[in-house]
């Protein structure tokens, strides 16, 4: 397989490996919709009639929208570094706990830390491959249009 294609297939693996949490996430609160709305309310959340549907479209369409890696993919990965690191902050509080919870705690904060690094790579990446690698299908030196970004 040329390097090209190896690379291109690596980069298309990747952003849907990066994406399914998002997108399984999205699917798994439409799947359990009433638990998701108990336990959300149970957290003190306010306009859960609204904010879950809206977690649902953000975590499925961006996911998707990164995964697919065509319009809207830095954006959308732009979107889930934000979401991320807010999710993390008040779902994975470590410091407020004791012994093996924390460890958990700990654990999933450090790994959604790093998904939100992968998306942020991604966002800041695929802005600056569009902006500096020619698009070929053109046959000249024109710039890739968002469209068909990584």
């Amino acid at each position: 397989m040329p390097q090209r294609a190896l690379q291109t297939s690596a980069l298309h693996t990747g952003r849907v490996l990066l994406a399914s949490l998002f997108i399984l996430g999205g699917i798994d609160k439409v799947l359990n919709y009433e638990a998701t709305v108990q336990t959300m309310s149970e957290m003190g959340f306010p306009f859960v009639s609204l904010l879950l549907p809206a977690t649902i479209a953000l975590e499925f369409g961006c996911g998707m929208a990164v995964a697919i890696g065509r319009r809207g993919a830095a954006a959308s990965a732009a979107v889930l570094f934000a979401y991320t690191l807010l999710v993390n902050l008040i779902f994975h509080r470590f410091w407020d706990l004791q012994g093996e919870t924390a460890q958990v705690e700990l654990s999933l904060f450090f790994k959604n830390l790093s998904l939100a690094g992968g998306m942020l790579y991604l966002a800041t990446q695929s802005a600056v491959q569009s902006e500096r690698v020619p698009n070929r299908s053109l046959g000249n030196s024109e710039k890739q249009t968002s469209s068909s970004r990584i």
